[in-house]
Parts: structure tokens; sequence; C-alpha cells
């Protein structure tokens, strides 16, 4: 956050860290995306959402941040979420920090779930972390360590 001068808190450890941000198009995922591109970090993020996404990147690069890598991606598919995770490797080296941000919390009745639905919540929520996780742990074990953060919600309550 910045204070009423515009200043924002510099982190030296984080120019030229490799992030990787799930969800990063909208919402807390943009944020991320923005601070960690102010911090100097190569970032690269997925979302279904494109042109919000592509927006994203090209405000990123008008205010002389790196521009951030925007993967299109259903996490739903955990082939094409590995596909993504090796692509960013690729453009911004080895992975040092995984931010699983990304979800979608419509609201429903209990009465209303279904078996399909269920794992389509599962699929969107919560699968993807633990396959992004399991991608980028080689590339962290490589270097010796990273930060992987997952992100929930508490609306469930």
């Amino acid at each position: 956050m910045s204070d009423e001068t515009g200043s924002y808190a510099i982190y030296p450890s984080l120019r030229g860290r490799s992030v990787f941000i799930t969800g990063g198009g909208s919402g807390i995922g943009e944020s991320l995306v923005r601070h960690f591109c102010a911090q100097g970090s190569r970032v690269a993020f997925v979302d279904l959402a494109v042109e919000p996404s592509r927006q994203l990147v090209a405000a990123v690069a008008a205010q002389g941040h790196p521009e951030p890598l925007f993967i299109p991606c259903d996490l739903r598919n955990v082939e094409a979420l590995q596909a993504a995770v090796e692509q960013a490797r690729d453009r911004n080296g080895p992975i040092q920090a995984l931010c699983n941000n990304a979800g979608n919390d419509d609201r429903h009745q209990t009465a209303d779930v279904s078996v399909a639905y269920w794992d389509d919540r599962m699929a969107v929520n919560l699968r993807h972390q633990f396959f992004a996780a399991q991608a980028v742990r080689p590339q962290m074990k490589a270097l010796g360590g990273g930060s992987i953060i997952n992100f929930g919600s508490i609306t469930w309550m």
C-alpha cells in the first residue's frame, strides 16, 4: 500500500525474482501482479479473462515496470497449468514464488449442489493449488527454496 505521498515500500529481495500467479487478471490477483512488477520481479500469471489480463499487461508496462507474461489458462485443465508453469520458467527463469490466488466463489444453496458442481468448484478453487505447487517444486528444490502462498476465502463461513 502507498502512503499519502504515493510512496511504496521497496523490497530489494524481490527484484529479479521469478513469480507465478494464478488468477492474476483481476481483483486480488491483479494487485499481486501490479505490486510484484513494481518491485522489479519477473511475473507470469494465468487467468481465463483474456481482455482484462491484456489490459493489465499494457498498464503495467506503461508504468515503466517489467512487463508481466500473461498466459491464458483454464486451471481446471491441469496439463495446461503445467504447460503454463514451464512457459513461465522458460521466459523468467526458475519460479521462486508461487501465489495460488485463483478461485470462483459464487453463492449457492446447499440443496442445489450436484456432484458435477462440487467437482468443478474443487477443480477451480483447490485442485489447481496442489498441481501448481507440484509443478514448481522441482524448480524451487533446485534453487534451494522458494515460497508458495495459497489464498482462500472465508465466505463459506
